[in-house]
């Protein structure tokens, strides 16, 4: 019968030749192991953040022998496998010991030796725990003796101790010291060493059962275990642990580049020293305003070059409610951060150039929702002034006129050129597309001011698959800067200038954004030239004086174009610039979309972004803009406007220089064309008067005159009128009768008898 027995095994050890003759060696299986907790790194090779991207299951990098705990190494031994160094892969002892004791019906330690469970760790036929089969067994063995001959000992145990199923989801030694005791495999103590070791032979054992091997490979190692029962009982009731060091500085960042398919350590184009100080100053300015309901805010760096992400900070992590959240990627309204696009379009078209006379008064504009009213952020308006104060002092009522003489849809158009991706259409945005209505997301808006800096040539981010390509422009500029033909001839006045401005603006039909697209290389959207002027605007610290001042944090040692952006009802703060290097973007506001209080760009954002921008230049400032061909640089000055005479690029074929208003165009500019006004019944007559207001003087053919409906109601610049329901015809004639212009509006609600016999 023995010779029987001896015979089966031959036979079974020979039918699995075959399959233990294709054992991986060990840098294979090295090579080859997967791992659930990801690590990535900065361009030079800097761990950044630790993130897990398997669910299932918990797998850590793979650790070298010398750097597990001797402690474990002990404890593990005597748990599993005494006589590992002695035996060539079946200890024989131990299998006689363990036959003789199932012989009896009693309770041993098993036979499988440390390279018999790796062969089943190796081989999923052979890896079923407990109940296996005389011919798993017999597999085991003879892999074992095969892992025995091919591997060294230290070999063996190293990629045991990586690949052994531990407790639950956790999968080798380091993914179980570091979820159970915060630690790497290095660090681990006796005790912690013998509850690790206890948990290999049945790693869901009751907490009793586990404390019991763990005492008794405690004692064999003349270690005390007292206390050790509610020491585990507390291990497995906490939440998983990190390691103290784990790197915490990209959570978001991460999440979208990192592959599960790659390696365990994967580089990225971040600046790790950047990063770290966009999220430290981002929380450190947060915790100055945390006084005015600001919780959130996003950094994103891009290098002008190359389109790479430098900084990318999601959050402001434990300081937001929504920490997971990618404000990077949330769209949110960027206020007066449109405006650049606005300008350089106005420029490009020759509409306007950096020192034409633009209109910054009251303005009532019709839409299809009723008049809209564009008002500057601080309630001031300033009368005539250049292009280059409106844009550097970020007025409204001048942005938003040049929007509606380049029309809605043409701002819509090159802002999707741009990748903003605006997911309605021109004109359901309307007049306020100017004023940045639209919602964009940081990482789109950084990226077309990045198209600024480079001589308005656009190019997409390269980051993760999943993120959209920018949509094809509608209307590129196809060739150089020189072929950019005008669309119009530029303003002779800033007369002619409001009358283009007050046009109603196009209608427009109704269409999705365009289709996405991938590209290889930058395209020209914006004419270098325009973009250039921008650049050069918004570096000059004098032309932004009036609302900033001369020392803001917009103000660097170098050059660098800069805007801010507040939406409406302070919900979103925004600041981006570039300088000849890099393009930063900033966002402060709360991910709930509440309001902030009394947060502006250059209070909330702006000093984020100057940290940020004088890291990156630290030692190497940034290099002047260098103006493209096609520009004169010519001294201009202004006659009739208080701005002092300087020198201004234009556009060749555009060039002025002096700069007069026409003072002789009259126009009312108040009320709007198809206005509409509402009575109030519970408001007092007196207070519910109509002022008719027009700008510009006759001169010496004396005061302009009023006539409502065919009558006249007085002259002058301004007159007030007892409203009366209807529909109202207004005109403005000159002392001979002469008409200059004509408005309709309406006037709804119950008649006010006061004042009904003089109808003033």
């Amino acid at each position: 019968m023995k010779a029987s027995a001896l015979l089966c095994t031959a036979l079974l050890c020979g039918a699995l030749g075959a399959q233990a003759a294709e054992i991986p060696g060990f840098q294979q299986v090295r090579d080859q192991h997967r791992v659930s907790d990801f690590i990535l790194l900065d361009r030079q090779g800097q761990p950044l953040q630790g993130l897990r991207l398997d669910p299932r299951r918990r797998a850590l990098g793979w650790v070298p022998l010398q750097d597990m705990s001797p402690a474990l190494l002990r404890a593990m031994l005597l748990s599993e496998d005494q006589r590992f160094y002695e035996h060539s892969g079946v200890d024989w002892s131990a299998v006689a010991s363990s036959a003789w004791g199932n012989l009896w019906n009693s309770r041993t330690r098993g036979a499988s030796t440390v390279t018999m469970q790796l062969a089943g760790l190796l081989d999923e036929d052979l890896a079923q725990r407990g109940g296996r089969s005389m011919t798993q067994k017999l597999g085991q063995a003879w892999t074992a003796g095969r892992l025995e001959k091919r591997w060294t000992k230290a070999q063996i145990l190293e990629a045991y101790l990586n690949l052994v199923p531990l407790r639950g989801e956790l999968v080798g030694v380091p993914a179980a010291a570091q979820t159970l005791f915060g630690k790497r495999a290095s660090g681990l103590d006796h005790r912690e060493s013998a509850l690790l070791a206890a948990m290999l032979r049945a790693p869901n054992a009751s907490p009793a059962r586990l404390t019991e091997r763990a005492c008794g490979l405690l004692k064999a190692m003349q270690e005390r275990c007292t206390g050790l029962e509610d020491e585990l009982g507390a291990i497995l009731a906490r939440k998983p642990l990190q390691w103290a060091d784990a790197p915490q500085w990209a959570p978001h960042y991460a999440r979208l580049v990192l592959r599960p398919d790659g390696p365990a350590a994967q580089r990225s184009s971040l600046d790790g020293r950047v990063q770290r100080l966009a999220v430290e100053s981002l929380s450190r300015q947060l915790g100055e305003l945390q006084e005015r309901a600001v919780e959130d805010g996003a950094v994103v760096v891009l290098d002008n070059a190359t389109g790479e992400v430098r900084a990318w900070v999601g959050s402001s992590g434990q300081r937001s409610e929504a920490a997971q959240v990618d404000h990077v990627l949330s769209r949110r309204q960027p206020g007066s951060a449109l405006k650049p696009f606005v300008y350089e379009l106005a420029l490009e078209r020759r509409l306007i150039t950096a020192a034409s006379l633009l209109d910054d008064t009251p303005a009532q504009i019709p839409t299809a929702a009723g008049v809209y009213l564009p008002q500057n952020y601080d309630k001031h308006y300033r009368g005539w002034v250049s292009a280059r104060a409106a844009l550097g002092n970020s007025m409204n009522v001048p942005a938003v006129r040049l929007g509606l003489m380049l029309t809605p849809e043409a701002v819509f158009e090159r802002l999707n050129a741009l990748g903003l991706q605006l997911p309605e259409t021109g004109g359901f945005y309307g007049p306020s597309l100017a004023l940045g209505s639209a919602d964009v997301t940081l990482l789109a808006l950084t990226n077309a001011y990045r198209a600024l800096a480079n001589g308005g040539r656009y190019s997409e981010v390269p980051l993760a698959k999943s993120l959209s390509a920018a949509p094809t422009p509608t209307a590129p500029i196809a060739n150089a800067p020189a072929s950019a033909a005008p669309t119009s001839a530029a303003p002779t006045s800033a007369a002619a200038t409001r009358a283009a401005a007050t046009r109603a603006p196009t209608a427009t039909q109704n269409r999705t954004p365009p289709p996405t697209q991938r590209t290889a290389s930058p395209r020209l959207v914006a004419d270098p030239r325009a973009s250039f002027i921008i650049a050069d605007i918004l570096s000059d610290n004098n032309a932004r004086a009036i609302t900033f001042g001369l020392t803001s944090a917009l103000a660097l040692p170098f050059p660098a174009a800069v805007k801010t952006g507040t939406s409406k009802d302070m919900r979103d703060n925004w600041c981006v610039g570039w300088s000849s290097r890099y393009t930063v973007g900033v966002w402060v506001g709360n991910s709930n979309g509440s309001a902030m209080q009394q947060v502006s760009g250059v209070s909330g954002a702006a000093p984020v972004w100057r940290d940020v921008m004088l890291a990156l230049h630290a030692g190497a400032p940034g290099q002047a803009f260098v103006p493209p061909p096609g520009l004169v640089h010519q001294p201009v000055r202004f006659e009739t406007v208080q701005e002092p005479a300087r020198q201004e690029y234009f556009l060749a074929g555009t060039e002025q220089s002096v700069l007069r208003t026409a003072g002789t165009e009259v126009l009312i500019s108040n009320p709007a064309p198809g206005a509409i006004y509402a009575l109030d019944p519970d408001i007092p007559p007196a207070h519910q008067r109509l002022r008719f207001q027009h700008q510009g003087q006759l001169g010496a053919a004396g005061p302009a005159r009023w006539r409502l409906d065919g009558r006249p109601v007085g002259q002058g610049p301004q007159v007030d009128w007892m409203p009366m329901p209807g529909h109202h015809e207004l005109q403005l004639v000159d002392a001979k009768g002469r008409e200059l212009q004509r408005v309709r509006f309406e006037v709804r609600g119950a008649s006010i008898r006061a004042g009904r016999r003089s109808g003033l």
